[in-house]
């Protein structure tokens, strides 16, 4: 990657960012009740980002087993998002030092810093992601004039599902015009809408693909896993504020120790970290996993210390074909080093940036 120069659109991601970074926080954003403490900052703590998915399970895991407190000496003031965009925003203000987040909301935070403000420092899934539909369809050609949802204009998905459609010679635009309308809305209300018809179907992260399909019937058209070389690509990763990193190396490096741990954990006993994870999702949102989603959304993700570097400059160019990032050069955005030591003491392979 450091000898190949990425052209990438971010200009409208860069807008977006900043025109629903309140509406995104929705509540969320705010430390959660894991070891914050009150009365200014700890420069000892790190503060670390994370969204309520079953895509973050590092994140889940790590902070319910108490992973990240053993590492660090102290529990993790942690914060959860709905959505890249606030995440990145808290990033930006120095309002949190780390913090789990997809491809494209780490593409934007690097453009829009130009190359000052974050480092990818592991990766923590990949996969997971589908095109769930009615059952009435079954080809691309079924798709039009149908309304397909996206969890949010320029996210992650919504560049996977724009750039799928216009390699099948299929017309959309960014206001839900074209062969196929393309909506963006919560998870969270397409679960609702698609059950109601509103919707016809939705490109999705897990848990909520496996939602649609348990509780309203839909049926797989697209697992974008097949999409890829190898069937991998990034769906989430760890990214860290340089200056933070810059300025605390021995808590970076405690805060990758942890991040191994966690995924080592998964790997070990995937049923029970599912448990875990879910043990998670209860607390924060209220409301855990039926069985069979968790047990569905679990198995269609693969957690991996490897960020997939190959698949983030997919990403980009995806993103760039559909009109919807301005150019950018995406060398340097990664840092692995102190996840390859990490890796080397524990006996394990070194991973790549390429």
């Amino acid at each position: 990657m450091n000898a190949r120069r990425v052209r990438v659109t971010v200009a409208t991601l860069a807008a977006l960012a900043l025109t629903t970074m309140a509406a995104a926080c929705g509540g969320s954003g705010s430390p959660a009740d894991t070891g914050a403490k009150s009365g200014g900052a700890d420069t000892t703590q790190v503060r670390l980002g994370f969204f309520p998915n079953i895509t973050h399970a590092t994140a889940l895991v790590g902070v319910e087993k108490g992973i990240f407190t053993k590492y660090l000496g102290t529990a993790p003031r942690t914060s959860t998002f709905n959505a890249g965009p606030a995440a990145i925003e808290a990033v930006f203000s120095g309002a949190i030092d780390a913090t789990y987040v997809g491809p494209n909301p780490a593409i934007n935070a690097w453009s829009k810093s130009k190359g000052q403000a974050i480092k990818i420092v592991a990766g923590a899934a990949s996969g997971g992601v589908f095109l769930v539909v009615k059952p009435g369809i079954n080809s691309v050609e079924d798709l039009k004039g149908k309304k397909i949802a996206t969890p949010q204009l320029g996210n992650t998905q919504d560049v996977a599902l724009r750039y799928w459609l216009t390699e099948k010679g299929i017309k959309t635009d960014t206001k839900g015009g074209g062969e196929v309308s393309i909506v963006p809305q919560e998870n969270s209300q397409t679960i609702q809408t698609f059950a109601t018809g509103d919707i016809d179907g939705a490109w999705v992260p897990e848990p909520f693909a496996s939602r649609l399909i348990k509780e309203s019937g839909g049926k797989v058209l697209v697992d974008e896993r097949d999409l890829w070389p190898n069937k991998q690509f990034v769906i989430t990763h760890l990214i860290v504020r340089q200056e933070w990193a810059k300025e605390h190396p021995d808590l970076l490096k405690k805060l990758i120790e942890a991040h191994v741990e966690a995924n080592d954990v998964i790997a070990k006993d995937p049923a029970g970290a599912a448990q875990t994870a879910n043990a998670a999702l209860q607390k924060l949102t209220g409301k855990a996993l039926k069985p069979e989603v968790l047990d569905s959304a679990f198995k269609n993700i693969t957690f991996t210390n490897d960020p997939i570097a190959s698949s983030l400059v997919g990403s980009a160019e995806h993103a760039t074909k559909v009109g919807l990032l301005d150019p950018v050069d995406l060398n340097g955005i990664y840092d692995l080093k102190v996840l390859n030591e990490v890796l080397a003491a524990k006996g394990q392979q070194a991973i790549s940036d390429k």
